[in-house]
């Protein structure tokens, strides 16, 4: 199998790659078929997926069985002030690269986002629900979706959350580094959603793409807390002194809206290759276990 992975140099594009390397995930280990594979890893300045004869060029050239996208602009409140440069990644991107795998027989693989939902509610959210997007970000996304399922017939919609992995900027990183410094913390306690380990969403997404179970998938932690709880167990994990307190969204003002409420519920995995996804909690711990250096 050829795999082509755009924003390689991401979080899941770096779980994606060392995953198939090693032939082995934190929760279990992938086929042969996904071991032996070809890998064709491509960042922004390798393939530029807004320009659609860019596009055309060089996965008519590669001619890979599956495109894995990893590319998108997910600085929240840069799309705000940024609405063009943000649909031209997160839609017309996944526009094009639906367009040109659908050409080529080729599966796609298009990673989305909890932002698509509008945040209110109580109750998990499955794949079916009314999406409702309320920040540029979630709107573009959206956008990409819909494209995606239009130009594609063999599509794996995969939306997430709360990603964080061993490379790159995350939630979790920046809270280590903030404990390590800081004797306290105001962290938001009113938005509630999964913690997500990149390494278990690789995982899912490489067994995803040996079958043809095609559609739109959740694909998050089990479980769910608030970005103070997430906070906390971040402290205690790392051995940090740091003391956590909560605080409201209308206290830490951003420029894009945040989803109060975004618990993804991930029954299409369960209905189809199955969901191993872990506990947000021993996710976690694995992680900061990996990091324990820092």
């Amino acid at each position: 199998m050829k795999i082509l992975i755009t924003g390689c140099k991401g979080q899941l594009g770096n779980e994606l790659q060392s995953i198939i390397k090693t032939g082995k995930a934190e929760i279990g280990v992938v086929s042969e078929r996904i071991k032996n594979s070809q890998v064709i890893a491509l960042d922004v300045e390798d393939l530029d997926i807004t320009n659609l004869a860019q596009v055309k060029e060089v996965i008519s050239r590669e001619k890979p069985d599956v495109v894995i996208n990893c590319a998108a602009a997910t600085n929240v409140d840069g799309c705000e002030s940024n609405q063009d440069l943000a649909f031209k990644i997160n839609a017309l991107g996944p526009r094009n690269l639906a367009m040109v795998c659908e050409e080529i027989g080729a599966k796609l693989v298009q990673v989305s986002t909890d932002y698509v939902f509008s945040g209110i509610g109580n109750k998990p959210l499955a794949e079916f629900d009314l999406t409702g997007p309320t920040s540029v970000y979630g709107t573009t996304k959206l956008a990409g979706e819909e494209f995606v399922r239009e130009f594609s017939s063999k599509y794996f919609v995969v939306r997430t959350a709360w990603l964080y992995g061993y490379v790159g900027k995350n939630f979790v990183y920046t809270m280590m580094n903030l404990g390590r410094d800081k004797e306290s913390l105001n962290v938001v306690d009113d938005q509630r959603g999964n913690p997500t380990n990149a390494n278990d969403l690789a995982y899912h997404i490489l067994k995803l793409i040996e079958t043809e179970e095609y559609g739109v998938y959740h694909c998050t932690g089990k479980g769910e807390c608030s970005w103070c709880d997430f906070a906390k167990l971040i402290m205690k994990l790392s051995d940090r002194k740091c003391v956590v307190s909560p605080c409201t969204s209308e206290e830490f003002k951003t420029a894009a809206k945040r989803p109060e409420y975004s618990s993804l519920d991930n029954m299409m995995l369960r209905c189809t290759v199955g969901d191993e996804m872990r506990d947000w909690k021993e996710a976690l711990a694995s992680f900061i276990d990996g990091n324990s250096n820092l």
